[in-house]
């Protein structure tokens, strides 16, 4: 009867979607409902629309079916309820962007002297005029070239930093688009569930809602087992929300389903769901971010913060500003616990190029001062020349080549290259994680991942191959290794059994044949239900049947799995009143609740605290010595249908239940984790594993991975004594105890998100060892979002993982295999490296042409190296240098020294020895060539040239000498470790062997057709083979450098120290109070901002946010004033600042303020 009444309402649906052109529900009523809560909502629901099930038929929706899934009426929904997007912030133009790269404050100074200088070269005085002038040579016809020439770079550079900041925008929504075509939901159509990309998901779906689920639309809920809601995300409250039909039955997009499962019918999408009404609120006020009013509130508002700061300093400060310490003393801000760290190498790098940039501001105003000095003295003094008005065309001139002469400097001494070579590292890493199944959502967790000293894991999954299977089985008092022929149980137990697995096992796990022939079931859901299903078909029978007989729908009451519960039960309802629940859960635990035991006739008998311990050692200890998994079924009858049981004493009801059987589930480890886990202990990084699995199975798994050896001391604890160990009488946490396990604890087993998050928490806070620990953790549940949090780098499961888990994350592992995390820690360290190549290459060209800049000027009063030679040596230096040498490929001797540690310098002592060791043979050979040159070779001298003297032959083999010795010192910088061998594993990077093949053409050209523009003359063979030959001497001065001992240079001094927690100010400690963790790149940002503008000079920090979850924005909330995050599951962002570093001269010039 229900059937035809159903079949009839589906006819006469699509008679409706024939004749009637409207939905008998307006997007604005949803929109109104959508805002209710709690009874009113449910009060509107009964009212206007007949209960949830009136609203469905209004929606042309089944609660059971769902939508027929047909395309035309699936787009006549999207038409009229919109579509599950929100549509991407537009992207700059192209032009947009050229502006944004002509706003950089070296540019404008360069463009500016350029254009005074062409003016200039443009105007002549009169013959009678100029006699009294200063002395004036060469082809002063030619001397708009230099200024043009200048612009011309200055153009190239703009165009270059446009293109690369487009065509990488282009990249990221590229990547974007794809990833968010691989999240899919749960959906039911036509009566069959189906998982959907969430940007097709329309008002009327029935959509199937779990734990760990991040919710796609706004929706109403249909049908709930035991579901509760972190909806935080919007209100800002932190308690979870427990939804029901009757209640609450309000479900909002962006929220996480924290536990049980349900399903809902969407009644909004997109920007007209709650999340999606705030995003266009955001947008609209994001783009009224940059008004001058808002910047003058904002403004006025810091400026109030900071007095009423000072007021209270002033005023002394409060009982609740300086809590008291057991002495009755005013603790230390300073005190306080370590705060978790990011970017601490973009930390250092930032700190370096800022005390880099104030030595290169010095030096330029130096040369700049000096020539000018010179210039006067020679003019007025020595030569005796009178100043005159005519003359000031002249004088301006002069004075503009030495500013430029100045500028020029300052572009190769500010190392503006190195946010970019760390940005570049970063990213190309990051492309490469990709490929190693690492999906990076934080760019900064890819550097902290070489410092790694601790890893916490997961087992199951990560550990193990995640495919479970029942190999033994305790049934009817009889332990079998195998599991049995269906025959040899009792037909009451194994009835009991396999209805118990199909009703008590989600509804959304199952069992689906192989993909191809001969190949193993699919396996879809929760493993450990999919091998209890497993076990069902083994024993020739289809848990489908039981299913298709008793739907979700029919289901009592379900108390879902929780990590407190460690069981899972379902409440079935009798046709007499009567009830009878199954249960099923960690086998120890599970057993303590049974007060019978099923035998082998098929009854029940008493089952004694004797019986228990005796079936614990026997057969449960057995099993998990194996490794496996035990689990224990039960059920029990409430059989008084007179009164009705109290569902919420969980502790009543979870007892006196009678145990059907226990199973033991093998996971097998995977064959690369003990491989993985060598080279990580010989890497000196210590692998734990947490698992909530029983400590023998932990054990044993352990020992088979190699966490756990032969002869080793180490500590394996189960969470119950963990907690005691660490817990004082009073049941509160102590550091000095947790420091007295930590070290040699190496398996936690039965334990509790919490205890991960306390162990965690433990090691990153202690002080126990000279150097902080670093910890990585694995997890894939929703409750292990803390430690993910806590942890200095979380890993969430790309394929066991719930929403919740990647959201709290860094990083995903796209295959759940521990293998990818040890790759992880080669490219992390490779970062390290590059930037570390990078450096030793680049501090070398800075320290050399800045001592031929200011030597040139004060000796011969001009610059031996030419305004447009220094941007191009820039080019070299900066870009080039940094593609080449920050994209080296990691190797596998990157695993055989243990992490740097965090606070580890920049450069070491080897590296200072190769830069000056380096330095001083290029500096010999350029001021051997600068003074002796013309009559090594036989030609004119270039010193002392008048102003716009021709290019000569002098200065151009001292140009071309200088560049080639930095293409070939490219080989020696890529070893920094004092290896001989500087060709070793060139060819696996063609990114440098195209950079340098690239570089030496553009040099040839450049000599023989730069003309008057780069102040170049064309070379003859022999002087090219001259060049050549003192730029290949780099490579053998190089293998000298590294014979020489560093032990011997004891007097070396290592740079580029970040700043440590405990060196921070008090008023910025002050200001990170609020903050989970210190960003050190922005705090040596913000601590330079006077030396690098805060609007022009954004330093390129790529916050690649790969989110396979949701993409969040940052708004506060009207009504209780929290921070919130808002998730927003259909847009899936990538997020990459377009404020990068352009090729050069990118955050220099404000320097100039300082």
């Amino acid at each position: 009867m229900a059937r035809n009444s159903l079949r009839g309402s589906k006819r006469r649906r699509s008679a409706e979607a024939n004749h009637e052109p409207e939905f008998s529900c307006s997007l604005q009523e949803l929109r109104l409902l959508m805002e209710l809560r709690g009874p009113d909502a449910v009060t509107r629901i009964q009212d206007c629309y007949g209960g949830v099930n009136g609203l469905c038929t209004r929606l042309r929706s089944s609660p059971v079916e769902g939508l027929e899934g047909k395309p035309e009426d699936i787009s006549k929904r999207k038409q009229e309820f919109g579509q599950n997007v929100i549509p991407p912030k537009k992207s700059k133009t192209f032009l947009q962007l050229v502006w944004e790269a002509l706003q950089d404050v070296t540019l404008i100074i360069l463009e500016v002297a350029a254009v005074i200088s062409l003016s200039l070269s443009f105007y002549s005085p009169p013959d009678a005029e100029r006699q009294n002038c200063i002395e004036e040579e060469g082809d002063a016809e030619t001397g708009w070239i230099e200024g043009a020439a200048i612009l011309l770079s200055v153009v190239c550079v703009v165009l270059v930093t446009a293109f690369n900041d487009w065509s990488k925008e282009k990249q990221f929504r590229g990547l974007q688009s794809r990833i968010e075509q691989e999240q899919k939901f749960t959906i039911i159509r036509a009566g069959q569930v189906c998982p959907i990309k969430v940007s097709e998901i329309v008002v009327g779906d029935i959509a199937q809602v779990k734990y760990g689920d991040l919710l796609p639309a706004d929706g109403i809920l249909i049908q709930g087992n035991d579901l509760k809601i972190d909806e935080s995300s919007l209100t800002g409250e932190s308690d979870h929300v427990k939804k029901a039909v009757d209640k609450d039955p309000m479900l909002l997009s962006g929220t996480h389903v924290m536990e049980g499962s349900g399903k809902m019918l969407v009644t909004a999408v997109g920007v007209n769901s709650q999340t999606g009404i705030i995003f266009k609120l955001l947008g609209a006020s994001e783009d009224g971010d940059g008004s001058g009013e808002d910047k003058k509130k904002k403004e006025e508002k810091k400026n109030k913060d900071k007095k009423e700061k000072k007021r209270k300093n002033k005023d002394g400060p409060t009982v609740e500003m300086q809590p008291l310490n057991a002495d009755g003393e005013p603790e230390k801000k300073k005190k306080a616990l370590p705060k978790k760290e990011k970017s601490v190498l973009q930390g250092k790098l930032t700190k370096l190029a800022v005390q880099i940039g104030r030595a290169g501001l010095l030096m330029s105003a130096l040369t700049v001062i000096i020539l000018i000095t010179r210039f006067l003295i020679d003019t007025f003094w020595i030569q005796g020349l009178p100043l005159l008005q005519e003359c000031m065309p002249v004088y301006v001139q002069f004075l503009v080549k030495f500013f430029i002469i100045g500028v020029t400097v300052l572009v190769v001494a500010v190392p503006e290259g190195l946010p970019l070579a760390v940005t570049i590292s970063l990213a190309y890493s990051v492309k490469k994680m990709m490929k190693d199944n690492n999906l990076v959502r934080h760019l900064d967790a890819c550097e902290t991942m070489g410092n790694a000293t601790a890893i916490c894991s997961d087992k199951t999954g990560t550990l193990t191959m995640n495919r479970m299977t029942v190999v033994q089985a305790y049934i009817a008092g009889r332990h079998y290794k195998k599991v049995p022929e269906p025959d040899l149980i009792p037909t009451k137990i194994l009835d009991l059994l396999i209805l118990g697995i199909g009703v008590n096992c989600a509804y959304t796990t199952k069992i689906m044949l192989p993909e191809r022939e001969g190949g193993l079931p699919r396996q879809i859901g929760n493993k450990t239900e999919c091998a209890l299903l497993g076990l069902s078909l083994d024993l020739k029978r289809d848990y489908q049947s039981v299913r298709n007989e008793i739907p979700e729908e029919k289901l009592f009451k379900v108390y879902t799995f929780n990590s407190v519960r460690k069981s899972m039960s379902t409440v079935l309802k009798n046709f007499d009143g009567t009830y009878r629940m199954f249960s099923k859960g960690a086998a120890e635990i599970l057993l303590k609740k049974c007060s019978k035991i099923l035998t082998a006739s098929g009854e029940a008998k008493v089952f004694k605290p004797k019986d228990r311990d005796q079936l614990v050692k026997n057969v449960i200890e057995a099993m998990a010595s194996e490794g496996l998994r035990t689990i224990c079924l039960a059920y029990r009858d409430f059989t008084n249908s007179d009164v009705e049981p109290d569902w919420d004493n969980e502790a009543e009801i979870l007892s006196r239940l009678t145990c059907i059987a226990v199973v033991g589930i093998e996971d097998p480890v995977r064959p690369e984790v003990p491989e993985a886990i060598r080279k990580c202990q010989r890497a000196g990084i210590t692998v734990r594993m947490v698992t909530g699995d029983n400590i023998n199975t932990a054990r044993a798994i352990a020992s088979k991975c190699g966490i756990l050896l032969p002869g080793d001391e180490f500590l394996c604890i189960e969470g119950k004594e963990f907690n005691k160990r660490i817990r004082n009488e009073l049941g509160e946490i102590e550091q000095e105890r947790i420091d007295k396990i930590w070290p040699k604890l190496r398996v936690l087993a039965r334990s509790s998100p919490m205890d991960k998050h306390t162990l965690v928490k433990g090691i990153i806070d202690s002080t126990v060892l000279e150097q902080r620990q670093v910890v990585a953790v694995t997890g894939d549940g929703t409750n292990d979002g803390p430690a993910l949090k806590k942890a200095d780098v979380g890993f969430a499961m790309g394929i066991a993982g719930t929403d919740v888990a990647k959201e709290a994350s860094d990083i995903i592992l796209t295959d759940d295999n521990f293998s990818s995390i040890v790759k992880a820690v080669m490219w992390g360290r490779n970062v390290y490296d590059s930037i570390s190549k990078f450096l030793q290459f680049q501090l070398t060209v800075n320290v050399v042409a800045v001592t031929v800049a200011i030597t040139g000027a004060c000796i011969t009063q001009d610059s031996p190296l030419k305004a447009v030679q220094m941007l191009w040596v820039n080019l070299i230096m900066d870009t080039f240098a940094s593609l080449a040498l920050a994209t080296e490929p990691p190797t596998e001797a990157l695993l055989l020294r243990n992490p740097y540690g965090r606070n580890k310098p920049l450069i070491s002592r080897t590296m200072m020895k190769n830069i000056l060791g380096h330095a001083v043979y290029q500096l010999t050979l350029i001021f051997t060539l600068l003074f002796v040159g013309e009559k090594m070779f036989d030609i004119d001298c270039g010193r002392n040239a008048p102003l716009h003297a021709p290019p000569s032959e002098h200065y151009t083999i001292v140009f071309n000498t200088f560049v080639l010795m930095q293409i070939f010192n490219e080989f020696n910088a890529r070893k920094i470790h004092g290896e001989r061998n500087v060709f070793e594993g060139v060819f696996n990077n063609p990114i440098f062997c195209s950079i340098i093949l690239g570089t030496l053409v553009v040099q040839v050209l450049i000599v023989h057709f730069g003309g008057k523009a780069f102040s170049c003359v064309p070379l003859t063979l022999e002087h090219w083979l001259w060049c050549i030959f003192l730029g290949i001497g780099s490579l053998l001065w190089g293998q000298l450098v590294s014979s020489v001992p560093t032990s011997w240079l004891k007097f070396l001094k290592t740079v580029g120290h970040g700043t440590q927690q405990e060196e921070i100010p008090e008023e910025e400690l002050e200001e990170l109070k609020d903050k989970d963790e210190i960003d050190h790149a922005e705090m040596e940002l913000r601590r330079g901002q006077v030396l690098w503008c805060r609007s022009l000079n954004r330093i390129q920090t790529q916050h690649f946010q790969v989110l396979a979850v949701p993409a969040h924005s940052q708004c506060r909330c009207c009504h209780c004033g929290h921070h919130r995050s808002l998730h927003y599951p259909g847009q899936i962002q990538i997020t990459a600042s377009n404020h990068s570093i352009p090729f050069q001269n990118r955050a220099i010039l404000l320097l100039l303020l300082y």
